[in-house]
């Protein structure tokens, strides 16, 4: 299949400066960059979005560049924000530039066997750190003018709000974020870079520059931004927080949860952003969430694709399996440190080792959980079956005591399907 019927169908596709750019993709050996903001030493799972783009381009034959902005960043892009970007010094971004590139050899291949297609990892501190101001100015700016750049959306949104101003420094970003595209094609050979639709207005100014400053054609080619159903951002989790690529930050476990939990409308779009599975088996996925949701494969298709390839199978494997036993009798399988991050977004409460002891009363556990509000309605979830500890249905005649906990401390509480609590025994 070629790169516009693939592309189309994945929803991969928001605006592009020239549609016969797939016909060269298909062909490949087209140089494609995008460009990576490293704000901080690890990349998140928005950044996943482009790197699978290039690695779809890299296996039709196209050769993919990943640039870090270790020079941009040391101004921030100001695309649709409210506020300017924290300024980070060298030191901090040499450090996160460093950062990424290990995970950037996960998803891209940047071995000399790949040949002709081979990935390259790139720093545009390495050329905007080093260009005197006036050359700058003179070989750069003179090609825009001003009212140009403030008819950029980007630029203009931020214009128009008397409570956010933008700055100079702000301000000059499109223009260097086109002197990359420039060099990156007198350099590399580069004719396509790829971003979000929010980078539409910097993307054109720099197709603009290579065809004015170098007489060389260029494209550019954006994809949708995927939102939540809130209108935010996907990648974060509830708490706010970013979803890593690093381990160390966001588990795999936790990044397989997170997925797991995606709405059912976004599961569509993840399984054609995320995942290199081919149209038959997502039309499949797509037709299971519309008809049994309640069993969301598309969910774990996805979660499973995304840990795999961020984290390996084994991974992968781990936290399904921990995954699954959140919700059965395996529970007790868990390692103690599985078992916590398993059930890391309960409320807890902590509970005195003579009280369990001494056995507590299975509608006492309950209403001390949060799990019913008063003895009538925990007695009516007990009769129901519908109260367990450690995945096993709580009997309304048996005190739950110190031998149902989980390594001698642990007590999983749960009423329903999701509504959990966990008990530590001090």
């Amino acid at each position: 299949m070629n790169v516009k019927d693939d592309w189309r169908f994945r929803g991969l596709i928001h605006m592009t400066t020239d549609d016969e750019v797939f016909d060269r993709l298909s062909a490949g050996a087209v140089t494609v960059y995008v460009g990576f903001d490293p704000t901080a030493s690890s990349l998140h799972l928005g950044h996943l979005f482009p790197l699978c783009n290039l690695r779809r381009l890299q296996l039709a034959g196209n050769a993919p560049i990943a640039l870090a902005g270790g020079g941009t960043g040391l101004i921030g892009d100001p695309s649709y924000r409210d506020v300017e970007r924290p300024l980070l010094t060298r030191d901090e971004l040499d450090a996160n530039v460093a950062g990424i590139r290990e995970q950037m050899a996960r998803f891209l291949d940047f071995t000399p066997s790949a040949g002709k297609v081979r990935a390259k990892l790139l720093n545009n501190a390495d050329w905007l750190t080093t260009i005197g101001l006036t050359d700058f100015l003179r070989d750069v700016g003179k090609y825009f003018t001003v009212n140009q750049m403030i008819a950029k959306e980007s630029v203009k949104s931020r214009l128009d709000r008397e409570d956010v101003g933008l700055s100079f420094t702000e301000f000059s970003y499109m223009l260097l974020q086109a002197y990359d595209f420039l060099r990156l094609n007198l350099d590399h050979g580069c004719t396509l870079q790829l971003g979000g639709s929010d980078q539409w207005g910097n993307i054109t100014i720099g197709t603009e520059l290579v065809r004015k400053a170098a007489g060389h054609a260029a494209a550019g080619l954006t994809s949708p931004l995927l939102l939540r159903a809130d209108g935010s951002k996907f990648g974060k989790s509830e708490g706010g927080e970013q979803v890593w690529l690093d381990a160390a930050r966001t588990s795999p476990f936790a990044m397989y949860q997170f997925l797991l939990k995606s709405e059912d409308a976004n599961a569509v779009a993840l399984l054609r952003y995320f995942t290199f599975l081919d149209h038959e088996a997502i039309s499949e996925l797509d037709e299971a969430t519309r008809v049994a949701p309640q069993e969301r494969r598309a969910q774990r298709a996805v979660a499973n694709a995304v840990v795999a390839m961020v984290h390996g199978e084994g991974a992968a494997t781990n936290a399904e399996r921990a995954s699954d036993a959140l919700f059965s009798e395996s529970i007790g399988e868990l390692d103690e440190a599985t078992l916590l991050e398993a059930v890391a977004d309960a409320p807890s409460s902590t509970w005195s080792r003579e009280e369990v002891a001494r056995g507590v009363d299975p509608v006492t556990l309950l209403i001390k959980c949060g799990l019913a509000t008063s003895k009538a309605e925990a007695r009516r979830y007990l009769e129901q079956g519908g109260a367990y500890v450690n995945n096993e249905r709580l009997d309304p005649a048996s005190p739950i005591d110190l031998e149902r906990a989980l390594y001698g401390r642990y007590l999983v509480v749960r009423r329903g399907r999701h509504q959990l609590h966990l008990v530590v025994v001090a």
